[in-house]
């Protein structure tokens, strides 16, 4: 049941990420459109452990030095929001297009309660001080992803990631003013086998399972900029 459901999410995020052509680090890695889809359907259903499943569509081919400048300016990106926060992970990644990315990584332990949405005033505070990161890169778009461990019912577990992923969401744009139009996916994906953290003996780390995960990913705007040769 659970893969079934699985592959009918796939299927349908490919409406919200789907991409023609990518290019990241600096080299080009795909130009036609069925192959650059059928890649990405691989990652939202073939088990990418931890994988962004986010990213622009792409109306054109991206060249080497476009990817190379969004990898320079995500990198600014990077050290900016790892400045400013205390209790998350900061790393890069690669997004559906092959283009240099950020993902930030918080505790669901440090954010809520346990089984409880509401953020904490930590939690809060954190949140607040990252704001400021979305504020100053409005030509990052940004997606906010739930998580939970694999204990308790798999509908409630459902639920809990999606209303903490929009918890984030709405105290971003509500509480800090972080722009609505910014934030272009919000989905949880509950106890999806394919997300679970495990350790090097294969067991699930419960704590690593449960977070929410934000993605800074390059929108149009930036993709535009960089091959313009106008980006820094």
């Amino acid at each position: 049941m659970k893969k079934m459901k699985l592959a009918v999410l796939g299927m349908s995020l490919l409406t919200i990420v789907s991409c023609s052509t990518s290019a990241g680090n600096g080299a080009l890695i795909g130009t036609g459109a069925g192959a650059a889809l059928g890649a990405l359907a691989g990652r939202l259903i073939g088990g990418n452990t931890k994988g962004t499943l986010i990213g622009t569509a792409i109306g054109g081919a991206v060249g080497a030095t476009t990817g190379t400048l969004i990898g320079k300016h995500m990198d600014k990106v990077k050290a900016e929001a790892a400045a400013q926060l205390a209790n998350a992970q900061v790393e890069s990644i690669t997004d559906a297009n092959g283009l240099s990315a950020v993902r930030v990584t918080f505790d669901s332990g440090i954010l809520f309660q346990t089984g409880k949405y509401n953020l904490n005033t930590s939690a809060q505070n954190e949140l607040t001080n990252f704001s400021s990161v979305l504020k100053n890169n409005t030509d990052c778009s940004v997606g906010i992803l739930g998580y939970t461990d694999s204990t308790g019912s798999e509908a409630t577990n459902q639920t809990l990631s999606e209303n903490r992923a929009n918890s984030v969401k709405n105290f971003l744009t509500g509480t800090c003013g972080v722009s609505a139009s910014q934030i272009k996916n919000v989905i949880g994906y509950g106890e999806n086998p394919d997300y679970l953290i495990k350790d090097a003996n294969g067991k699930e780390n419960l704590a690593a399972s449960r977070r929410v995960e934000v993605i800074l990913y390059a929108s149009q705007a930036m993709i535009d900029a960089a091959n313009a040769g106008t980006l820094n």
